[in-house]
């Protein structure tokens, strides 16, 4: 009988998969062609049913190595950026070749931790994915090895493939491992391990059956945990499963109670508000007339600079900023897409002007839906 919750989740409009070293390069021995190609044909199921994929892989550093004829992954920093920017030409062809055969595009996009923290940046990746999703092409994510330095990498791509669910705010997070899921101890030195079939995202009592990293990766078990509790932040679902797993994604898809499946704890739309709303410093307000504050709350209609009459403060894009009714009362918080110099020339246009007053248009919305909640 199938879970509720998982046939559910198996329907999903949205999904980030993240596939680890281990699995891509067969635990260090060269891409594993072979997987790559059932991956990518059940990912292609899901694309032409209508779903919205993208892929976050690892493996570049594994494959460098490979290349480079090296035995045990370095700890030298130039070391794994080299080992990174030999292999990236490997893993990205892979990938490229493996969707071209089902007539789907791909997209290389390669992130460091500064850029999701720069809220500017921020929504500049946030703008390029949803690009991509709607032209139908599958954004194929790594984290940029070859020019991040200690301060500022990820670490693991776990991390990563959460930081791009909360991004684009997916439903679910699939994390393909070499494990079949969390178990209550390590299955490689205990018999009678057993699988945890399901958790809450943060719970700190399933963290402490987390295993260490093997041999290949930079994550391990505790870094998948760590990475459902950021994915659960946006409110979505992190499933754990093992990639070897045959028709992995499609057993998924249908709703089969493989895995271990980690619940957030709030609603998408719970969390993102607490994000908004206490996550980030209110750097403005926009006053709003009377239209905009029916488009807003009533109809869930995007910010226009038409609809704003007044600013207060100073901001940057990216910038969380809140909206006044008329009478100047709160009515929501959102990201900003324009700076406070740029926006004063807006409000009260219309948005076929925007190019005229700036000479360019970075958003035609002052406040995209996706980045407003209301309070």
């Amino acid at each position: 009988m199938l879970d509720k919750t998982r046939e559910q989740l198996g329907a999903a409009q949205r999904w980030v998969i993240k596939i680890g070293s281990a699995m891509i390069t067969n635990d260090g021995q060269g891409l594993d062609n072979f997987s790559i190609d059932a991956w990518v044909a059940q990912m292609a199921e899901l694309h032409q049913a209508g779903r919205e994929v993208l892929l976050v892989t690892s493996g570049a550093v594994a494959e460098g190595m490979r290349r480079l004829g090296w035995q045990q992954r370095p700890t030298a920093l130039a070391d794994l950026q080299a080992a990174a920017a030999v292999g990236q030409m490997g893993l990205v062809q892979a990938w490229e070749s493996a969707f071209e055969r089902h007539g789907i595009q791909t997209a290389q996009i390669l992130l460091t931790h500064e850029d999701a923290s720069d809220r500017h940046r921020y929504l500049n990746i946030r703008n390029t994915l949803r690009t991509l999703l709607r032209l139908r092409v599958v954004p194929v994510i790594n984290e940029n090895d070859t020019v991040a330095f200690e301060e500022i990498r990820f670490g693991d791509n776990d991390t990563l493939g959460a930081l791009v669910t909360n991004l684009v705010e997916a439903e679910l997070y699939v994390i393909l491992t070499d494990q079949q899921g969390l178990y209550d101890k390590n299955p490689r030195q205990f018999v009678d391990a057993r699988l945890i079939s399901e958790g809450r995202a943060g719970d700190a009592a399933l963290t402490a059956m987390a295993s260490g990293a093997g041999a290949l990766g930079s994550g391990g078990m505790m870094t998948k945990l760590h990475a459902a509790a950021k994915a659960a932040r946006s409110g979505a679902f992190t499933l754990l499963a093992w990639g070897r797993e045959p028709e992995v994604l499609r057993q998924v898809a249908a709703g089969r109670p493989l895995g271990t499946l980690l619940r957030p704890s709030q609603t998408p739309l719970v969390a993102r508000k607490q994000w908004l709303a206490v996550q980030l410093q209110v750097k403005g307000r926009l006053h709003l007339d009377a239209g905009a504050v029916r488009a807003v709350r009533a109809a869930g209609k995007s910010l226009l600079p038409v609809g704003v009459t007044a600013i207060e403060g100073r901001f940057v894009r990216g910038d969380l900023v809140s909206c006044l009714d008329p009478g100047g009362v709160e009515v929501a918080r959102g990201l900003v897409n324009y700076d406070t110099e740029q926006a004063l020339l807006l409000i009260g246009k219309t948005t076929r002007r925007i190019e005229t007053l700036l000479g360019h248009v970075d958003d035609p919305e002052l406040i995209h839906r996706d980045n407003l909640v209301l309070v």
